[in-house]
């Protein structure tokens, strides 16, 4: 082929969950419509995110809990390009690696499913005291604000598993997933209430799948690049940028929401305390309305919060990652900081 990569197998690395399973699978079908002469091979593996699951996510500390070991894989060149969920990658890549696709967004809101015996409530109209399961502090802090007559307590395991642990047991009365992964696995009628901005901001680039691949890989990175979606591939570098400013990650409340209307990006981000009374919340906007330029040359490998994205104008993205540092230093200005570092000090010691 062309590209360079015909001849040979292009192997996709993935985690072994149901979810990532399907994730990865939408992506090489995707590739294969675009390169029907190749041979797609994937290969799944367990991460430290997998392996621990009696911990909290945010206790664990590690950055890069469900990427780490795909990440090795990618370096060893024993797979070409690796699928992740976006919200899993940290802001910073390690040296020699790079987003080379960010996939049209899936709805980014987040979602309850409720116990069986609580259907067609909403988290309003559920008794005081009922306990709502969810590993994020970010949905936590958000969501103890709006409704402190419920309680919230940790749930791990993979889709499958928090669903059976809600439907099974009666510890849960409702639990908080991605309204993005439901929908994948194909779950969309357990969905009992989508929770909007303003109920709950989401995560840094959930509802986005991300194509990691090696920098300098050239082949795959052009073959990959075909995937990225303008409109999303803006959106998560404002809230990737912001994030990275911020020094957010997984053991601190960090949300946001983004919006791409009439040439102009919206960006809304927010940081809490970890019981949500202390919060900090502010929206901003910049045109990202530039045409796209011939930037061969020197500019080739730039990223943007890691991401190359060349069939995005430069300036655009520029512009979006502006965005995203301007909010985060508002917010730093406001006192954020000190929000932030009291989350992360509470949370080491709980």
């Amino acid at each position: 082929g062309e590209n360079g990569v015909g001849g040979r197998a292009v192997r996709v690395g993935t985690r072994r969950s149901q979810l990532a399973r399907i994730q990865t699978d939408s992506v090489v079908e995707m590739l294969r419509e675009l390169h029907p002469d190749l041979h797609f091979e994937i290969v799944a593996m367990s991460t430290t995110g997998d392996k621990i699951l009696d911990t909290a996510l945010s206790k664990i500390g590690e950055k890069s809990l469900f990427t780490k070991e795909l990440e090795n894989a990618l370096e060893r060149n024993e797979v070409d390009l690796v699928v992740h969920s976006l919200k899993d990658l940290p802001t910073s890549l390690p040296p020699g690696f790079t987003i080379g696709a960010i996939c049209k967004r899936e709805n980014p809101l987040d979602a309850v499913v409720f116990h069986p015996k609580n259907c067609g409530k909403t988290l309003s109209l559920l008794p005081e005291k009922s306990v709502i399961g969810t590993s994020s502090l970010r949905r936590a802090a958000q969501l103890k604000k709006k409704f402190p007559q419920l309680e919230f307590r940790d749930i791990r395991g993979n889709l499958n598993t928090r669903l059976k642990k809600l439907d099974e047991k009666e510890d849960f009365s409702a639990i908080i997933l991605a309204a993005a992964g439901l929908k994948r696995m194909g779950w969309e009628n357990r969905i009992g209430q989508l929770l909007s901005p303003e109920d709950c901001l989401y995560a840094v680039g959930q509802g986005a799948l991300a194509v990691e691949v090696r920098a300098k890989d050239q082949e795959i990175l052009n073959m990959v690049s075909a995937l990225h979606d303008g409109e999303t591939v803006l959106r998560c570098i404002a809230e990737r940028a912001f994030m990275k400013r911020l020094e957010g990650g997984c053991s601190v409340p960090v949300a946001v929401n983004t919006m791409l209307k009439d040439g102009q990006l919206y960006l809304t981000g927010a940081v809490y305390s970890l019981d949500g009374s202390d919060s900090l919340k502010e929206t901003m906007q910049t045109s990202v309305n530039y045409p796209q330029q011939n930037e061969d040359g020197p500019n080739d490998d730039v990223q943007h919060v890691g991401i190359t994205a060349k069939n995005v104008p430069g300036q655009a993205q520029e512009a979006a990652e502006n965005l995203g540092v301007e909010l985060a230093c508002l917010l730093l200005s406001k006192g954020a900081k000190h929000i932030l570092s009291v989350a992360r000090q509470l949370n080491d010691a709980c």
